[in-house]
């Protein structure tokens, strides 16, 4: 059960920071935290709200490289949906004064997530074709923003027009409605059957062998999470018949096991997104009390770009 109550403020213990919340995105493992069925799973009671925006306004002991009134943006995984939130320094990110709070709470798990995926995992490259599944959704749109970035070529690939619609405001070069068309076919039609390069899966379910299928040789199919509910199960033989590879992204862990790396990616997004490189959409807004609406949202797969709850 989803319920707001005033607790105490929250001491920053050593290495860690309190942050005034100004606003915190909502994203699909906040779905899955709260159903128990994400990858980790904090203890019981909890707030969800992966990452967050606001200013720094209390340092606990050995904290460097932070200061009180600092702009950050921080992923701290759970605990965003709050007016204030104790979370590591090493989970915050500067957030220059050109970037809003709205869009940089938006930033570190979707953005963050689909840097990573892009630049990283598939080394995505110039001239190359991207293709994009749910691309009107958080990471969706991201990747295809992103994928312009790169200076690919993007196909966004959705559930309706209207969805479609953003993707194409935002840099996508060709479109697939899967509610109306084949994806297969869609494929064909866009990549005169030769297929993309790299696929963006953060759907799962009856969409990836389809789209694996439809691979170019030495293509990346990269795993971003199974919102569609299954996972599905691809058949080793294509793989091997494709000469592509399945790779496997997990923003969370990498900020773990590879900090250092992880710091200059979300240094990189964030510069590219103050520059005006890339403009988020931030589509929706939530006051706190609206908080399990937005998940609700999120779960029925209502949300276009990214939303966010401001405190």
């Amino acid at each position: 059960m989803l319920v707001i109550e005033d607790l105490p403020v929250p001491k920053p213990g050593p290495g860690e920071v309190r942050v005034r919340v100004r606003a915190a995105g909502v994203n699909y493992p906040d779905v899955l935290l709260i159903q128990k069925k994400y990858q980790i799973q904090p203890a019981l009671p909890f707030s969800p709200g992966a990452e967050a925006a606001g200013e720094v306004v209390a340092l606990g002991a050995n904290v460097s490289g932070l200061a009180l009134g600092a702009r950050v943006a921080c992923l701290p995984l759970w605990g965003c949906f709050a007016e204030e939130l104790v979370v590591p320094a090493s989970a915050c990110y500067p957030l220059p004064a050109a970037v809003s709070f709205e869009v940089g709470a938006s930033l570190p798990m979707v953005y963050g997530t689909s840097w990573h995926a892009l630049r990283d995992r598939a080394q995505l490259a110039a001239g190359e074709t991207l293709l994009v599944l749910g691309a009107a959704g958080g990471v969706g749109l991201a990747a295809v923003e992103i994928g312009k970035l790169a200076g690919a070529r993007v196909i966004a690939a959705a559930s309706s027009a209207e969805k479609l619609a953003v993707c194409q405001a935002h840099g996508a070069d060709g479109l697939i409605d899967y509610a109306s068309e084949d994806l297969r076919e869609g494929i064909k039609r866009l990549t005169d059957g030769k297929g993309p390069d790299v696929i963006y899966d953060p759907v799962g379910e009856k969409f990836s062998e389809p789209a694996f299928r439809s691979i170019r040789w030495r293509g990346r199919h990269l795993v971003i999470g199974f919102a569609a509910g299954a996972i599905p199960a691809i058949p080793w033989n294509l793989p091997l018949l494709k000469g592509a590879s399945i790779v496997g992204v997990f923003w969370g862990d990498f900020h773990k096991r590879e900090p250092d790396r992880a710091r200059k990616e979300m240094a990189e997004l964030i510069t590219a997104v103050a520059d005006g490189r890339m403009e988020p959409l931030v589509s929706k807004r939530y006051s706190l009390d609206q908080a399990p609406q937005a998940l609700m949202d999120m779960a029925a797969r209502k949300v276009v770009g990214k939303v966010v709850v401001v405190p």
